[in-house]
């Protein structure tokens, strides 16, 4: 079994999109997938056809009044795949958690009461360092983190390794870097490929050898409240993400 935190304090870098996408690839390759929604904007979730608006049980009931995750846990139209969805009410947690004594130990201690039923738990972070990414960093095994291929790619990413560094000396020490994975990539646009040798540069092996090219499908297939392997099994996006789910496994 295995954590792993989708993270990158930057918004609009693919994190939501990886972490629908990537989960129903596993969940496609047969492996059993828990997709925790720790962003309170609720993306992933509505993402995978959950309403949000009618939830009793969320991952805010689970982190503050340490209800029992296996309550909250949905079932989504993927087979093998589940959510553990967020609600706008998470943006509260952070400040309703300050004063416990455990404040970055919640999420490992509720996902330790899931993990003997799944393969993989991937944790969609939501674009801030708060303490609600603080405790999912320190809940995961893995770290992968989206860079998309645009002028400031780069940019912030010093800022978050050196949370993960300080998380990896005082909070988890068996943290590790899963990978950089490369977004919104086209082949046709220069600035795409600079962006790409430099991310390959800088972060060698670190980098994952699939890159998620920029498609129509993929931004469509959310507001279907599907992944895209669901909504366009032979669309590019599709093809790229059940190509990352092999790789991460085959790591």
């Amino acid at each position: 079994m295995k954590i792993i935190s989708i993270a990158n304090q930057k918004g609009g870098v693919g994190k939501t999109t990886t972490s629908i996408n990537l989960s129903a690839g596993l969940a496609s390759e047969g492996r059993r997938v828990l997709l925790v929604d720790a962003d309170p904007q609720a993306n992933a979730s509505s993402g995978l056809g959950i309403d949000i608006k009618t939830l009793e049980k969320t991952i805010y009931e689970c982190l503050v009044s340490d209800i029992d995750p296996n309550t909250a846990v949905l079932e989504t139209s993927v087979k093998n795949l589940s959510v553990l969805p967020s609600h706008i009410d998470l943006v509260g947690a952070e400040i309703e958690m300050l004063n416990l004594d455990d404040r970055e130990q919640r999420m490992r201690r509720m996902l330790s009461r899931l993990e003997d039923w799944y393969d993989y738990i991937l944790i969609d972070c939501s674009p801030s360092l708060g303490l609600i990414t603080v405790n999912a960093l320190t809940a995961s095994h893995s770290v992968i983190i989206p860079v998309q291929c645009e002028f400031f790619a780069l940019e912030g990413i010093a800022k978050l390794l050196n949370t993960i560094k300080i998380i990896k000396g005082q909070l988890n020490p068996c943290l590790q870097m899963e990978g950089f994975l490369l977004t919104m990539y086209d082949s046709r646009l220069r600035l795409s490929n600079q962006v790409y040798e430099e991310v390959k540069r800088h972060f060698g092996k670190l980098v994952f050898e699939t890159v998620i090219s920029r498609n129509v499908r993929l931004s469509e297939a959310p507001s279907h409240g599907m992944s895209v392997i669901e909504y366009d099994p032979l669309s590019k996006g599709a093809q790229n993400y059940v190509q990352l789910a092999k790789e991460l496994i085959s790591r």
